[in-house]
C-alpha cells in the first residue's frame, strides 16, 4: 500500500502543479490530497508540504479544522457557477441540469467549510 500512496500522492501533486497554469484545475485540493498520501508513504515528503509557504497553511487549516479560505471559497463557487451558466448555455436538455446540480451540490458544501 505504500508505494500506491506515493504515486497517488506524487500523481495529485502533479496534477496540482498543472493547476497552477490551468484556471479550471485547482490546485490547493491537490496539494492536501497529496500530503494526506505522502503521511502514509513518505513523511519526509509530507513535511515538505507542511512547511511549504503557499500551501502548507491550507493544508493545515484543512486537517485541524476542514477549514477554505474565504479567497478559495469566492473563487471555488465562481467557478462552479461559471461551469453551471456555460452548461446551461451549451447543452441540450437534460444534460444540461447537470453541471448546474453538480454546482448547487459542490458549492453548498464549500460554502459550508469553516474559514480559515
Amino acid at each position: 500500500m505504500r508505494y500506491a500512496y506515493l504515486i497517488v500522492g506524487a500523481t495529485s501533486l502533479l496534477l496540482g502543479g498543472i493547476g497552477i497554469f490551468l484556471p479550471l484545475l485547482p490546485t490547493v485540493p491537490f496539494v492536501i490530497l497529496a500530503a494526506f498520501c505522502f503521511a502514509r508513504s513518505n513523511p519526509a515528503w509530507e513535511r515538505r508540504l507542511l512547511e511549504h509557504p503557499r500551501f502548507g497553511g491550507h493544508i493545515r487549516a484543512w486537517r485541524t479544522r476542514g477549514a477554505i479560505s474565504r479567497r478559495g471559497k469566492l473563487l471555488g463557487i465562481a467557478s462552479l457557477t461559471a461551469s453551471a451558466v456555460a452548461g446551461l448555455m451549451l447543452l441540450d436538455a437534460p444534460t444540461a441540469y447537470i453541471p448546474a446540480a453538480v454546482a448547487l451540490i459542490s458549492g453548498t458544501w464549500i460554502a459550508t467549510r469553516p474559514d480559515s
